[in-house]
This record gives structure tokens, C-alpha cells and sequence, in this order.
């Protein structure tokens, strides 16, 4: 029989973790410094080797640190802040990704590179006060409520040069407002967060609210789950108002490619800047180890050693019930879009106890259509329309009201 573990035997695991990490997040830094600063790429990035002849002491200087003492992983990370204001249009998805991969520690640690999160629209976060949102959304009580995925954030709805949210607000006049928040965290406690978000959003709104209408790609539809637990148990408000839930290319039963820590690299490659970031996978958050089987309860994760290889941890699984569900998987081969199998998108299972029960009528495949192409899809923001008729009557009355 193996040796338990002693105390002195964790710290040292614990002090090599943390000297691994500090390597990768150090050489990802500096990657990341010889990308932003090289220069355009168009021009042939005439500034690079310059870049590297300048930046080279700074990080010899942190790995010689890191040699000594065992530690220093935030003082690589320090490194990461100034350069995000150099990358321009690229720091939301710099700092997205980051968070993917290692969110639950920037969160831990309080690291200012932590996102927290918040509901937005055009990119910027809303304020939850009556007064506020009459002045920014002057009519509308439909609301549409955009959840990302992992290593995403709230403008990465737009792909292609479309908006799933943008256009069903011209063509079903909804209000489209977007969840930014740190995918790196468990998914339970992004579902709470959120939870407690749109209560405070609905409480707020100056007008007599319609309906809540989720519209969820990936990971963001295990987080909408959540958060609909939550406002059940707590008996939230905004949950009798919430009609319709729309899952694109979510991963209800998990995704093998967790295993590998494979799942960020996909994601990881939408830009130049956040390439570099793949080195983490091995250093994955808690977030992404959730995508294994779908995790969306405290109960999935709590007491577990999340990279210990042990069978699916949840029992019965519903969808949130008088709710309109639909599930749309992508597919580019037979198995699935890259990243989810079309089973687990579909919410499908061999144990009829964790079968997720969207009817076969609300259940839509997207051949030929990628993990992140369910984003710009036109065959998809049909199918949208179709599961998201017009309102029958009026959505746009000023007087104000609960």
C-alpha cells in the first residue's frame, strides 16, 4: 500500500506546483511581450528581436527568483498587467482567456486580472438601478440575457461581423444584455453570482417585465442551469419571469477533450495575443475541469479532488421546469463540433436518470458548423428566430412600475 501523504509531502508538492506554474506564466508573459511589442505582423513584427533584447533580463530575473524560492507566480503575472493596455482591442481577450485557464487562482489571490463579473451591454457594465437602466433602455421589456463560454467574454458574442443578440433585438425586439464573467471559477458559483445578478436586474427594470429569455453558448449554458437551481431554491423573482432557455454547443454531459486539458486550445487560438496561453492547460481551472462531465451543483465538485480520475460525480439531472428549452449542437465530423460531442450538447445519456428531457422537437444539429461558428451561423440565428417568435402584444409601455 501507498504512504499516506504527510503534511511536509503536500507543502512540497504544493512548492513544485507553484515553481511549474511561475515557469509557464513567465514564458507565456514573455511570449506575449515579444508579440505585442514585436510590431505588426503585416509588416513582418520589425520590432521583436529588439523587444526580446530588452525584456530578456526582466524575465531571467524572475525565473532566477523562482529557482530560489519556490514561489513567485504573481510576480510573472505582474508582468501581464502593463502589456494588456498595449494590446488594444485585444486586452478583453487576453484577459478572458487567461481566466479560463487559471481564473479560480487570479480570484483566490485577488489579482487584479480577475474578472469580475457584471451585465453589460455594448461592452459596458450596467447599473442596476431604475433610474440607470430607464435612461439606457428607454423601451423594451423583453429581456435577452447572452451568456458566453469558457475563456470567452460578452464581446465575443460578435464573430464574423454578426450578434446573435444585436440582430434578434431588430428582428424580436429584445433587449439584449450580455453576462461578462470569470469562466476560470466552478461553474456553481458562477451560476450564484448570476443568479443573484439577474434578481437585482429584474428588481430594478423601470417597467413591468415581460419575460427572461437565456440564449447560452457552451459553457454559458451550464451556468444558466445553475443559476436557475439557485433562484429556485432561493425563490428569486426573476425565475417565474424567465420563458425560454437556448443552449448552443453545450457541453451538458462534459467533453472528453477535458481529460487533456485540451479544451482551452481551440479557444485559446481566436488571436495571436492568447496563443500563448495554451502552455497552462496542464494548470487548468476549476472551471475547466467542471467541463469534464458537466458539472453545474456545489454537490458535483465539493470535497472532490477535481484532477483525480473518478467516474461522473451527479445524480438526477432536470432542466429548469415551465421553461421552453431547446439544444443546438454543432458538428464537423460524426462525433461533434471539435470540442463537444452532439450527445452532450443535445443533453442526451445512456442512464436515463442524468438524461436532460429537451423534446425531440427542440433538439437542432448544425452540420458543417464548428464549436465557435454557432456563433456566426446563419443556419443557427434562423433556427433562434424560429424557437423566439414576436411578442403578440406591445413591449414598449413608458409608464414605470415593478
Amino acid at each position: 500500500m501507498s504512504k499516506k501523504p504527510t503534511l511536509v509531502d503536500q507543502l512540497r508538492g504544493a512548492t513544485k506546483l507553484a515553481v511549474e506554474a511561475t515557469r509557464n506564466v513567465t514564458d507565456l508573459v514573455e511570449k506575449m511581450h515579444h508579440t505585442i511589442g514585436g510590431g505588426p505582423e503585416v509588416l513582418g513584427k520589425p520590432l521583436e528581436q529588439v523587444t526580446k533584447l530588452l525584456t530578456g533580463p526582466t524575465y531571467s530575473t524572475i525565473r532566477g527568483v523562482t529557482r530560489l524560492v519556490g514561489a513567485g507566480l504573481d510576480l510573472a503575472l505582474g508582468q501581464l498587467q502593463p502589456l494588456l493596455d498595449q494590446a488594444g482591442a485585444e486586452r478583453g481577450v487576453v484577459l478572458a482567456a487567461l481566466n479560463g485557464v487559471m481564473g479560480d487562482y487570479l480570484a483566490e489571490t485577488h489579482n487584479p486580472l480577475a474578472i469580475a463579473m457584471q451585465l453589460t451591454h455594448g461592452g459596458e457594465p450596467l447599473e442596476l438601478t431604475s433610474d440607470a437602466l430607464q435612461a439606457k433602455f428607454p423601451e423594451g421589456n423583453r429581456l435577452l440575457v447572452l451568456v458566453h463560454g469558457s475563456s470567452m467574454d460578452d464581446l465575443q458574442w460578435r464573430r464574423k461581423g454578426h450578434d446573435h443578440g444585436a440582430a434578434l433585438a431588430k428582428d424580436r425586439g429584445f433587449v439584449p444584455i450580455y453576462l461578462r464573467y470569470n469562466s476560470g471559477l466552478h461553474v456553481s458559483s458562477n451560476g450564484r453570482q448570476f443568479a443573484a445578478l439577474l434578481e437585482g436586474l429584474v428588481k430594478a427594470w423601470p417597467r413591468p417585465m415581460e419575460e427572461v429569455v437565456l440564449l447560452a453558448h457552451s459553457m454559458g449554458g451550464l451556468v444558466s442551469r445553475a443559476a436557475c437551481h439557485v433562484a429556485e431554491d432561493e425563490g428569486h423573482a426573476w425565475r417565474k419571469k424567465l420563458s425560454t432557455l437556448i443552449t448552443l454547443g453545450t457541453p451538458h454531459h462534459g467533453s472528453p477533450l477535458e481529460r487533456g486539458g485540451n479544451w482551452v486550445d481551440l479557444l485559446l487560438g481566436v488571436s495571436r495575443y492568447s496563443a500563448p496561453l495554451k502552455r497552462l492547460g496542464e494548470l487548468r481551472s476549476a472551471g475547466v475541469t467542471d467541463l469534464r462531465y458537466g458539472n453545474v451543483l456545489d454537490e458535483h465538485w465539493h470535497g472532490k479532488d477535481r484532477f483525480a480520475k473518478e467516474g461522473d460525480p451527479r445524480g438526477e439531472l432536470t432542466l429548469p421546469a415551465g421553461v421552453e428549452c431547446y439544444a443546438i449542437a454543432g458538428t464537423v465530423g460524426p462525433s461533434g463540433d471539435g470540442l463537444v460531442p452532439i450527445d452532450s450538447a443535445l443533453g442526451r445519456h445512456e442512464d436515463k436518470a442524468r438524461a436532460l428531457d429537451f423534446p425531440e422537437a427542440h433538439q437542432w444539429i448544425a452540420t458543417g458548423t464548428n464549436h465557435l461558428d454557432l456563433l456566426s451561423s446563419e443556419a443557427v440565428y434562423e433556427k433562434l428566430r424560429t424557437y423566439l417568435p414576436l411578442a403578440i402584444t406591445s413591449s414598449t409601455p413608458t409608464s414605470s412600475g415593478g
